[in-house]
């Protein structure tokens, strides 16, 4: 039995699943939220941080946890500046942006957080 909602409205996979209030597509990694009455939601955010605060081009962040960078480390806390949020995410990760001292990279939305 198939539920409406777990069709991925970017690409039709049967496959999308629930995580807290968003749906997930494992197929094209495209979130959505189905209100009630089972249509998409229109006011949504698409790119929200780890506390759910919606994230727009140009927002800056800072990072809630250590992450691995090449050789290097990006601390928690590090700020980030005028970010520029993907249309289509490039291996998960949906916000391009530039780190003092590591340079250009991609972060995930769920690893920031807006200032």
């Amino acid at each position: 039995m198939t539920d409406e909602s777990q069709t991925c409205p970017k690409c039709n996979s049967p496959y999308g699943y629930q995580d807290q209030h968003l749906w997930i597509c494992p197929e094209c990694a495209h979130e959505w939220s189905v209100s009630a009455s089972g249509e998409e939601t229109q006011n949504t955010p698409q790119f929200v941080d780890s506390v759910g605060n919606e994230l727009k081009d140009g927002d800056s962040v800072t990072v809630i946890k250590d992450l691995k960078a090449g050789k290097g480390t990006i601390k928690s806390g590090t700020k980030v500046k005028n970010i520029r949020l993907l249309d289509e995410p490039v291996n998960g990760h949906d916000i391009a942006c530039k780190v003092d001292g590591h340079g250009s990279m991609y972060l995930k939305c769920s690893v920031v957080k807006k200032n």
